[in-house]
C-alpha cells in the first residue's frame, strides 16, 4: 500500500501565500510522478501542476507563474508553493502520485482564499 500524508492547507487573504507538502511512504518503488489536484465545489476536479522523476512540470494555465511545484526526491514528499492567491484557487487539493501505472490519491486539504 501506498501512503500519502498531506499538510499546509488553511484561509489566507487573497494575494497571499501557502505552501503545501504530501509525503508519500509504503510501496513506492517505481514512482514516477507526484501531482497536485484540485476539486472546487460543484466542479469536477482539475490537474493543477504535476513533478516527474526527472523534474519535468507541467501547470494548469490557472495558475502558472503563481504556483511551483517541487519535489525532495530523498524524502519523497512533493510541495506546491501557492503565491498571488485567488478567491477562484479556493478548493481541497488532493496529492496524487503515480507508481509504475497505478495512481494513488491523498484525502485532501482545503485551501480557502477570503479577505
Amino acid at each position: 500500500q501506498v501512503q500519502l500524508v498531506e499538510s499546509g492547507g488553511g484561509l489566507v487573504q487573497p494575494g497571499g501565500s501557502l505552501r503545501l507538502s504530501c509525503a508519500a511512504s509504503g510501496r513506492i518503488f517505481g514512482l514516477n510522478a507526484m501531482a497536485w489536484y484540485r476539486q472546487a465545489t460543484g466542479k469536477g476536479r482539475e490537474l493543477v501542476a504535476i513533478i516527474t522523476n526527472s523534474g519535468s512540470t507541467n501547470y494548469a494555465d490557472s495558475v502558472k507563474g503563481r504556483f511551483t511545484i517541487s519535489k525532495d526526491n530523498a524524502e519523497n514528499t512533493a510541495y506546491l508553493h501557492m503565491n498571488s492567491l485567488r478567491p477562484e484557487d479556493t478548493a481541497v487539493y488532493y496529492c496524487n502520485v503515480r507508481v509504475i501505472t497505478i495512481s494513488y490519491w491523498g484525502k485532501g486539504t482545503l485551501v480557502t482564499v477570503s479577505s
